[in-house]
């Protein structure tokens, strides 16, 4: 029944990022209803899988990399279906979409259940180091989003071209407040997690265990944000600089967890 969800969820995502792709190929401005009324339903099932693996194994989807990439996944539908009322922010879903496609697959592959491994870091502390972990990961990929489409749309107009591209994207102004949203959500929430995570290994192990793969990986992405903040400070180049340094940094944070994984853990599961 878990899988069969999942499967599920990951059809009807993948139907409404083809709803997206569709509008693009076609040059309209504004996303079909279809659009929303199947992400919204992807949602929904995405969240009845969830809680059939928690009722099913007793444990939040929190540990093990497939049941963490599938809870990730549903974090960024979550946040995109509360943009559906937000029309002129809907075309992120071309970007966001097929990233939840990605993760949701992934999970599916890599078998969704428990990691099957004793964990030292559990309770309320593994809860909320692990959920404010996921939210600033959300708000980079929909800084990352926002920062890609900003360029993209940033090109076509400097080129004077207002084709497809140009009437399907959001306005720049528009692009450049989410993903200033997902910077100022994301950076908090993961700044609050790192501290969580090393209040516990002080309580508990008295280190800082700066040397784990996740701790570094956690660090990456916070000296990210802090770039991508930096660089949206000031200036007349200010949101073009911040969406730059946004995919750039998106980009650096997925490689260096695939570094981290394979090089450091020998491809063994972290957090």
């Amino acid at each position: 029944m878990i899988i069969l969800l999942h499967v599920l969820a990951l059809l009807l995502y993948g139907a409404g990022a083809g709803i997206q792709i569709g509008s693009l190929a076609r040059g309209q401005r504004m996303v079909p209803r279809l659009g929303p009324a199947l992400l919204c339903s992807a949602v929904l099932v995405h969240a009845v899988a969830l809680g059939a693996f928690v009722a099913a194994y007793h444990e939040l989807p929190l540990v093990g990399l497939a049941p963490s990439l599938s809870t990730l996944a549903f974090l960024i539908g979550a946040f995109l279906v509360a943009l559906t009322s937000f029309r002129e922010a809907r075309p992120v879903g071309i970007v966001l979409l097929p990233l939840v496609v990605i993760l949701l697959a992934l999970a599916l592959v890599l078998h969704i259940r428990p990691a099957g491994h004793p964990l030292a870091f559990r309770g309320a502390w593994l809860v909320i180091h692990v959920v404010l972990a996921f939210i600033g990961y959300v708000g980079l990929a929909i800084a990352f989003a926002a920062g890609l489409l900003y360029l993209l749309q940033f090109r076509e107009l400097k080129g004077k071209r207002f084709g497809r591209l140009f009437r399907f994207f959001p306005p720049l102004a528009t692009l450049d407040r989410l993903g200033r949203l997902g910077l100022q959500v994301g950076f908090p929430a993961l700044t609050m997690s790192l501290i969580a995570g090393w209040a516990w290994t002080v309580r508990f192990e008295h280190t800082f265990a700066f040397t784990m793969p996740q701790v570094i990986w956690g660090m990456i992405t916070w000296v990210i944000f802090v770039a991508a903040m930096l660089a949206g400070r000031s200036g007349p180049t200010r949101a073009r600089r911040s969406a730059l340094a946004s995919v750039v940094g998106f980009a650096v944070v997925v490689a260096a967890y695939v570094i981290l994984r394979v090089a450091i853990t020998g491809g063994r599961l972290f957090l």
